[in-house]
């Protein structure tokens, strides 16, 4: 494992060494204010005052040498833009291919000038997350409020790269001529443009710079949602890391956790169209649908603990009980027609919550797909996801039947219960004959072990342990980053959810109440569907789950809109925001306040909402991967945990609220389910708005 501080020396551009930042001296110093907090000696205020000023300098190093170099650059162009003028009129061979070479240069040279700045950025956001973290301040939103929006800021210039655009223009621009005078008649602002023979210095520069950047296409932004992302501090050399991904990786294994999650998600929705139907079968209200339905996050909330635990031993074991446990709980959803009784319909629905086992599938891309693949996989994941929630509804749609087979009877309620048993008995049998366990790192399982060990030993008043203390005693002595060099327990993950919530920043909360808020408003407007339709328009069976199953497909185009295109105009607190004041829109539009409630504004609210709250989970869940502490990225309490936890509990509340509300009536149902929504919606805003600059990075 290579460490930060190791791999910002490694990377250093020969010669440029002075003008990086000293992220070695500012660890120090937050060592040093650790252990003052600690023995509680030292000013806040002064904290602030002195930290900010080390960072400023550093930052006004990088920017002046950044500005400097970007000067020479400029100049060297326009000496090359006087030697491509004199070629206009006499285009010579031997002179163009002369001049392309020198272009190159200058090309590689700004290559260079784009890492630089990108390795950079990356140390000026990893010290302001571990000044965060170690002291428990907010100073990321002190410092960054105060310092972008400035009109002389000198942060915006590392992080946004202003000039270098330029830059790049010009050489790709020139570059682009000279092929021109090759034989090309096309230029970079031509309709086409990919039709120009590209100089492999171009997609260098162009691969540099959507790094720096952070330029997300539409794999990168359907990768956000399934939030699989790279440990913060601890980051493997890439030769390491490619090696150990590549011996783990087999295809097949991959395409059974994605289909896992495609059948899981199918699971998730078939019931939905039916549900309430099922529910006056068995003698109970339309509006214990919100019981039925919610049965399988109320189990789920358990399962993604243990099988995120499992899957640091296993993944193939994980899959197998899940399979079996899902196969068994749509049997007994299935018969409980038949058997006449709603415990048997709830456990059998409790059965497939408990099968839940996303935290696997998410946690097999992370570690064992290589990361030449990894996007692509990822996107898959939420691909089939999308898919699955889609196809769910749609299913539920052709099912309508009604016989009876031996002593079951066969009908529009039991017959998802079936389908889904045959489903997933045909997955048991690829996965046994299929699926290849990778071999785990025992490394993983030191640390892992080490950090089990660390929440039972004895700590602190503030909660750290021995070790930690005696590091930041080195502090004193100079930093010689050894506790990144050997992970300690308090480097390592969070041994339990109290140690996990503990490392919360007010960022992290306000973002997972951000998933909270839209995975709520989306159950509402899922779960109720059945009810709210039936009961306003007369809406079938098959009408819902053509409604369901459109909605569920504007997933992957709207993915694709935003981002290909919106993420690479705005940044992602800026979607952020909007997409936050759509949904409010959207629940708003959804109240029934006039004398008559048409079919339109049903459908307009609906599209609102889950549209807004799709582009919401994307943007959100990329932000929450980047505030996250590096301790949240590894172990059983991940991030990944926390933000599934979060969103399983809200779609537990949302059905609990849809069941309770029922006992007003049918027609106070819509009104009474939107009002929390509308209340958590307003409450996401206002935190947002109070946390927008630490969402700078």
């Amino acid at each position: 494992m290579v460490n930060f501080s190791k791999k910002l020396t490694k990377d250093q551009i020969p010669g440029w060494e002075e003008y990086y930042f000293n992220y070695k001296l500012l660890k120090a110093r937050v060592k040093v204010y650790t252990k003052q907090t600690k023995e509680g000696n030292h000013d806040r205020r002064r904290v602030l005052k002195d930290f900010s000023k080390l960072l400023d300098d550093e930052i006004e190093k990088i920017v002046l040498f950044m500005i400097k170099q970007q000067g020479l650059i400029a100049a060297r162009l326009e000496e090359l833009g006087k030697r491509r003028a004199v070629l206009e009129d006499i285009p010579l061979v031997q002179e163009i291919a002369e001049l392309k070479e020198d272009y190159r240069e200058v090309g590689l040279d700004l290559v260079r000038l784009l890492k630089f700045v990108d390795l950079n950025a990356n140390a000026v956001r990893k010290i302001l997350k571990k000044f965060d973290e170690r002291l428990g301040y907010t100073f990321t939103d002190y410092f960054v409020r105060s310092r972008s929006n400035h009109p002389f800021s000198q942060l915006k210039q590392v992080f946004k790269h202003v000039g270098i655009g330029a830059v790049v223009g010009a050489l790709s621009r020139n570059l682009g001529d000279l092929e021109e005078r090759e034989g090309s008649y096309l230029n970079i602002y031509d309709e086409n443009p990919l039709a120009i023979p590209k100089d492999p210095v171009i997609d260098m520069i162009k691969a540099t710079a959507d790094k720096l950047t952070n330029s997300t296409n539409f794999l990168r932004f359907l990768g956000q949602h399934a939030l699989i992302a790279e440990p913060d501090d601890a980051i493997d050399t890439e030769e390491e890391h490619t090696a150990a991904a590549e011996e783990k990786y087999h295809y097949i294994t991959l395409v059974l956790n994605l289909a896992n999650t495609f059948l899981y998600m199918v699971n998730t929705y078939i019931v939905v169209p039916t549900a309430d139907d099922y529910a006056t079968s068995l003698g109970a209200a339309a509006t214990v649908c919100g019981i039925i339905i919610g049965s399988m996050p109320v189990a789920q909330v358990f399962s993604s603990v243990y099988f995120s635990a499992w899957s640091n031993r296993s993944y193939f074991q994980p899959l197998l009980f899940s399979s079996v446990v899902l196969l068994l709980g749509n049997v007994m959803y299935a018969t409980a027609y038949d058997f006449d009784s709603l415990a048997v319909l709830l456990v059998g629905r409790a059965l497939c919550g408990m099968g839940s086992a996303r935290a696997v599938n998410r946690r097999y891309i992370s570690d064992c797909v290589p990361p030449r693949i990894r996007m692509q996989a990822s996107a898959a994941f939420v691909s089939a996801s999308a898919l699955g929630m889609a196809c769910g509804p749609a299913i539920a749609g052709l099912l309508q039947v009604n016989f009876k087979l031996y002593a079951f009877t066969i009908n529009q309620e039991t017959l998802p219960g079936w389908v889904m048993a045959f489903g997933w008995l045909a997955y048991l049998i690829w996965l046994w004959f299929s699926f290849e366990e990778p071999v785990l790192d025992d490394t993983y399982e030191e640390v892992h072990r080490q950090g089990s060990s660390a929440g039972s030993s004895s700590t602190n008043a503030h909660g750290d342990n021995d070790q930690e203390e005696h590091l930041l005693k080195q502090a004193t002595h100079g930093d010689n980053d050894h506790e990144e060099e050997t992970p300690s327990p308090a480097a390592s993950a969070a041994p339990s959810v109290v140690e996990a919530y503990r490392l919360l920043t007010p960022s992290v909360k306000v973002q997972l109440l951000i998933y909270f808020m839209l995975k709520f408003s989306m159950e509402i407007l899922l779960s109720e569907s059945s009810v709210v339709t039936s009961y306003y328009f007369g809406w079938t069976t098959g009408t819902v789950a053509i409604f369901l199953a459109t909605l569920g497909l504007t997933v992957l185009p709207i993915n694709a809109v935003v981002g290909t295109y919106i993420s690479n105009m705005f940044e992602d607190r800026q979607i952020l925001v909007a997409s936050e004041i759509v949904l409010l829109a959207g629940v708003l539009l959804s109240f029934n306040v006039a004398s008559t409630y048409t079919a339109a504004q049903y459908v307009c609210s609906a599209l609102l909402t889950f549209v807004s709250a799709e582009v919401l989970e994307g943007v959100n869940l990329s932000l929450l991967s980047q505030v996250m502490p590096a301790r949240l990225s590894r172990g059983t309490w991940n991030g990944g945990l926390l933000s599934t936890e979060a969103g399983t509990l809200a779609r537990v509340a949302a059905d609990g609220t849809i069941t309770l509300a029922g006992y007003l009536g049918q027609g106070m149902l819509l009104n009474v389910t939107l009002l929390p929504s509308l209340l958590i919606c307003v409450a996401s805003i206002a935190a947002t708005l109070s946390t927008y600059n630490s969402l700078f990075y």
